[in-house]
């Protein structure tokens, strides 16, 4: 019976760690930026509004791995807007990330990604896009709502003035951004937006219905009788592929063009495009659909104690000679470890404990080992996350 007893504690022990191994990988590691870059180019492929994204930071990674031998990551990141629009086809990499004092936008995205064979892929992901505040300067450009009605006046006036000099049709796709800087005589305002070519009849004007017409993202900046206005046309021709792009290249035609109505826009409100708040967050016990703010519970793996020894060896409970010793004292220590949590044989199959992501302190973390009996080299005193910061 005895014998059965342990069988049934050391098949408890196997299933926990079969079903519950969490890896920490450094967040600079070649692991941790595949699984990002990943992530980087699946955010940038799901939405058609607004601009690219780039990735900034790292702020952590974790991989668990089943039994199958595939493995689920979870990461966070931070990701910036660049100057290239989403319908622009210029690669990635050839995007300038957009500075602070142009009021830089911020992505900060949890995303899942599964790895079968090698391969990476997004399962889920949610994210929260916000306007840089930090280091704004006096005097520097504020944005604006994407609505309002002074700017977008200076929106199509500018577009007045670069029709007459092309002597060609255009039609605003989207306002990508406007912004205002207070001088002496009053607003100057700056505004990016995406045109496409149309075919005008009696001052009613219709987009061209052609995958291959000619559109591009202007830029403009003055006030309505005084301004500059230039136009990039983007490439009719098949996209250069970008060979750090991990998306599989889409067929080389444009997005079909979605023109909105009168007021040129369709963000009422709001002073930028968002990335997609989210995608199948329900699907994955790791993520939580119901706030923009990252509230996921993660499962810590437990550590293993050998209780065995402890049992065999009561001295130390009867002698109160050795209690007065304080290397006793600190035996039990990896006990008190607030991630680890294995007590007794009975507990083993409740002691997988969780930890909210928010709770996660900033200090070094020693990451796990497959074997818990093998010697430990030197601490290394350099946390595994957050990573790098690319930009600001």
């Amino acid at each position: 019976m005895k014998i059965l007893s342990i069988s049934v504690v050391l098949g408890l022990l196997v299933g926990v760690w079969a079903q519950v191994n969490v890896q920490r990988p450094l967040c600079d590691s070649p692991e941790a930026e595949e699984a990002a870059l990943v992530a980087r180019d699946y955010l940038n492929a799901q939405h058609t509004h607004g601009y690219k994204y780039e990735l900034n930071r790292i702020e952590d990674i974790k991989v668990y791995s089943e039994p199958n031998g595939d493995n689920t990551y979870v990461l966070e990141v931070d990701l910036l807007e660049t100057n290239c629009h989403a319908l622009d086809p210029t690669p990635l990499a050839n995007c300038t990330v957009r500075p602070k004092h142009f009021t830089a936008v911020e992505g900060d995205c949890d995303v899942v990604l599964k790895k079968v064979g090698g391969a990476l892929t997004v399962t889920a992901f949610k994210c929260k896009t916000e306007e840089s505040r930090e280091d704004l300067c006096v005097g520097c450009y504020t944005l604006l709502p994407l609505n309002d009605t002074t700017a977008l006046n200076f929106v199509q006036a500018s577009l007045t003035t670069f029709q007459n000099i092309t002597a060609k049709s255009y039609i605003i796709v989207e306002v990508g951004r406007m912004s205002s800087q207070i001088v002496s005589g009053g607003a100057r305002y700056l505004a990016e937006y995406v045109v496409v070519a149309a075919n005008c009849t009696n001052d009613v004007c219709e987009p061209l219905n052609d995958p291959l017409a000619e559109r591009g993202l202007c830029t403009a900046s003055g006030v309505n009788t005084v301004h500059t206005v230039d136009c990039k046309m983007f490439s009719t021709l098949m996209p250069i592929v970008d060979a750090n792009n991990t998306v599989p290249a889409a067929p080389a035609v444009p997005p079909v063009v979605h023109v909105h109505g009168d007021s040129q826009t369709h963000k009422h409100g709001l002073r930028h495009h968002k990335l997609t708040a989210h995608h199948n967050p329900h699907l994955s016990n790791l993520l939580s659909a119901e706030s923009a703010e990252s509230a996921e519970i993660v499962p810590v793996a437990p550590a293993v104690v050998d209780t065995g020894a402890a049992a065999a060896d009561p001295a130390p409970a009867a002698d109160p000679a050795p209690a007065a010793d304080p290397a006793p004292a600190a035996d039990p220590a990896p006990a008190a470890d607030p991630i680890v949590a294995l007590d007794s044989p009975q507990s083993i199959e409740h002691s997988v404990h969780f930890r909210f992501k928010r709770d996660v302190p900033a200090a070094p973390v020693v990451p796990l080992v497959d074997n818990p009996t093998a010697p430990l080299g030197p601490v290394h005193l350099l946390p595994p996350c957050p990573g790098r910061v690319r930009y600001f």
